[in-house]
């Protein structure tokens, strides 16, 4: 099967996720947390650009500008995958929640917002634990420097 294939079957398979998911938001949410351990798993796995004996002592095996390039691993062609899908999940994410959410307003003003006033006695057949009286402190008056 050619190699264009392949990557079309995955990202369809991919985005027939994030559709269902924007029907049913648990499955978007779960399968976003799930592509984010799995990304993170395979960028831990992968070797480093210069993991040879050269790369110890700051050589590198091709005198390229980003290094000698070899063939794409699976690990590689993994990672390039989840980070597509990545992509794809969060900015869904972003239109699902403003479609939602309140538009044009923010965190930092949500939070930004009073408290409640608290409300009366609370509705329990149990009576309120009495709580010590905090201590009564009158303000300082400012005492008139003397005359002289």
């Amino acid at each position: 099967m050619p190699n264009h294939v392949k990557w079309a079957i995955a990202l369809a398979a991919g985005i027939g996720v994030v559709v269902l998911g924007w029907k049913f938001a648990f499955v978007l949410y779960t399968f976003h947390i799930l592509l984010c351990f799995l990304l993170i798993g395979v960028v831990l796995m992968q070797s480093g650009k210069a993991a040879d004996l050269a790369g110890a002592f700051g050589g590198s095996g091709s005198q390229t500008a980003f290094g000698p390039r070899g063939a794409a691993t699976v690990l590689s062609k993994i990672t390039t995958w989840c980070f597509v899908m990545f992509l794809l999940t969060t900015v869904s994410l972003t239109l699902r929640q403003s479609q939602i959410g309140p538009t044009g307003s923010s965190v930092l003003e949500r939070t930004q917002q009073s408290a409640p006033a608290p409300t009366s006695a609370p509705m329990s057949s149990q009576p309120a634990p009495a709580q010590p009286a905090p201590a009564q402190q009158t303000p300082a008056q400012p005492t008139a420097p003397p005359n002289k």
